[in-house]
Protein backbone atom coordinates (compact mmCIF):
# COMPACT_ATOMS: atom_id res chain seq x y z
CA UNK A 1 0.00 0.00 0.00
CA UNK A 2 1.45 3.37 -0.89
CA UNK A 3 1.30 6.23 1.62
CA UNK A 4 1.33 9.91 0.77
CA UNK A 5 1.91 12.37 3.38
CA UNK A 6 1.93 16.11 2.85
CA UNK A 7 3.58 18.86 5.26
CA UNK A 8 4.54 22.52 5.02
CA UNK A 9 1.07 24.69 4.20
CA UNK A 10 0.46 27.34 6.85
CA UNK A 11 -0.67 31.29 6.68
CA UNK A 12 1.19 33.43 4.84
CA UNK A 13 0.55 36.95 3.10
CA UNK A 14 0.70 37.70 -0.53
CA UNK A 15 4.05 37.56 -1.76
CA UNK A 16 5.42 35.21 0.50
CA UNK A 17 6.87 31.68 0.39
CA UNK A 18 6.04 28.01 1.06
CA UNK A 19 7.39 24.84 0.37
CA UNK A 20 5.55 22.12 0.47
CA UNK A 21 6.88 18.27 1.25
CA UNK A 22 5.41 15.10 0.23
CA UNK A 23 7.26 11.96 2.04
CA UNK A 24 6.51 8.35 0.08
CA UNK A 25 6.27 5.05 1.30
CA UNK A 26 5.03 1.52 0.11
CA UNK A 27 6.28 1.67 -3.48
CA UNK A 28 9.85 2.25 -5.49
CA UNK A 29 9.85 6.08 -5.04
CA UNK A 30 11.83 7.06 -7.74
CA UNK A 31 9.91 4.92 -10.38
CA UNK A 32 6.63 6.89 -9.36
CA UNK A 33 5.51 10.00 -11.43
CA UNK A 34 4.68 12.66 -8.88
CA UNK A 35 1.80 15.60 -8.97
CA UNK A 36 0.76 18.29 -6.54
CA UNK A 37 -3.05 19.20 -7.14
CA UNK A 38 -4.65 22.43 -4.88
CA UNK A 39 -8.67 22.78 -4.25
CA UNK A 40 -10.32 26.00 -3.99
CA UNK A 41 -13.21 26.10 -1.66
CA UNK A 42 -16.45 25.32 -3.69
CA UNK A 43 -14.13 24.62 -6.85
CA UNK A 44 -12.75 21.13 -8.64
CA UNK A 45 -8.83 19.63 -7.52
CA UNK A 46 -7.02 20.81 -10.11
CA UNK A 47 -2.89 20.04 -11.06
CA UNK A 48 -0.81 22.11 -9.99
CA UNK A 49 2.40 20.45 -11.24
CA UNK A 50 4.22 17.28 -12.05
CA UNK A 51 7.54 15.41 -12.51
CA UNK A 52 8.24 12.06 -13.96
CA UNK A 53 10.93 9.59 -12.82
CA UNK A 54 13.62 11.01 -15.30
CA UNK A 55 12.95 14.77 -13.55
CA UNK A 56 10.69 16.29 -16.42
CA UNK A 57 8.35 18.82 -15.20
CA UNK A 58 5.54 20.38 -15.93
CA UNK A 59 3.74 23.19 -14.70
CA UNK A 60 -0.37 24.78 -14.95
CA UNK A 61 -0.36 28.32 -16.45
CA UNK A 62 -1.09 30.10 -13.63
CA UNK A 63 1.90 29.23 -11.59
CA UNK A 64 4.58 29.25 -14.10
CA UNK A 65 7.47 30.92 -13.19
CA UNK A 66 6.46 31.19 -9.25
CA UNK A 67 6.21 27.28 -8.30
CA UNK A 68 9.28 24.26 -8.55
CA UNK A 69 8.23 20.98 -8.32
CA UNK A 70 11.50 18.88 -7.50
CA UNK A 71 12.22 15.46 -6.39
CA UNK A 72 14.96 13.90 -3.73
CA UNK A 73 14.45 10.56 -4.60
CA UNK A 74 16.77 9.63 -1.69
CA UNK A 75 14.50 10.72 0.70
CA UNK A 76 11.44 9.24 -1.00
CA UNK A 77 10.35 13.02 -1.00
CA UNK A 78 8.62 15.70 -3.69
CA UNK A 79 8.84 18.97 -3.08
CA UNK A 80 6.61 22.08 -4.33
CA UNK A 81 8.48 25.73 -3.86
CA UNK A 82 6.44 28.49 -3.91
CA UNK A 83 7.32 31.97 -4.04
CA UNK A 84 5.28 34.95 -4.70
CA UNK A 85 2.23 33.81 -3.28
CA UNK A 86 -0.99 35.77 -4.20
CA UNK A 87 -4.31 34.99 -2.22
CA UNK A 88 -5.75 32.76 -5.81
CA UNK A 89 -3.46 30.28 -4.29
CA UNK A 90 -5.54 29.22 -1.16
CA UNK A 91 -6.45 25.46 -1.07
CA UNK A 92 -5.78 22.75 0.04
CA UNK A 93 -2.79 20.99 -1.67
CA UNK A 94 -2.59 17.31 -2.70
CA UNK A 95 0.21 15.17 -3.25
CA UNK A 96 -0.37 12.27 -6.28
CA UNK A 97 1.38 9.63 -6.96
CA UNK A 98 1.44 7.19 -9.95
CA UNK A 99 2.99 4.32 -9.36
CA UNK A 100 3.77 1.98 -12.59
CA UNK A 101 4.52 -1.43 -10.49
CA UNK A 102 0.75 -1.00 -9.33
CA UNK A 103 -0.51 -0.45 -12.91
CA UNK A 104 0.05 3.46 -12.73
CA UNK A 105 -2.78 3.59 -9.98
CA UNK A 106 -3.24 6.90 -8.11
CA UNK A 107 -2.25 7.47 -4.56
CA UNK A 108 -3.32 10.28 -2.69
CA UNK A 109 -2.47 12.05 0.41
CA UNK A 110 -4.63 13.61 2.86
CA UNK A 111 -3.54 17.37 2.12
CA UNK A 112 -2.27 20.40 3.41
CA UNK A 113 -3.80 23.63 3.36
CA UNK A 114 -2.64 26.60 2.42
CA UNK A 115 -3.71 30.24 2.94
CA UNK A 116 -2.54 33.66 1.21
CA UNK A 117 -3.94 36.87 2.66
CA UNK A 118 -3.52 39.92 0.93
Amino acid sequence: QVQLVESGGGLVQAGGSLRLSCVASGSIFSRNFMYWYRQAPGKQRDLVAGITSGGTTNYANSVKGRFTISRDNAKNTVYLQMNNLKPEDTGVYYCKAQVPAMGFRDYWGQGTQVTVSS
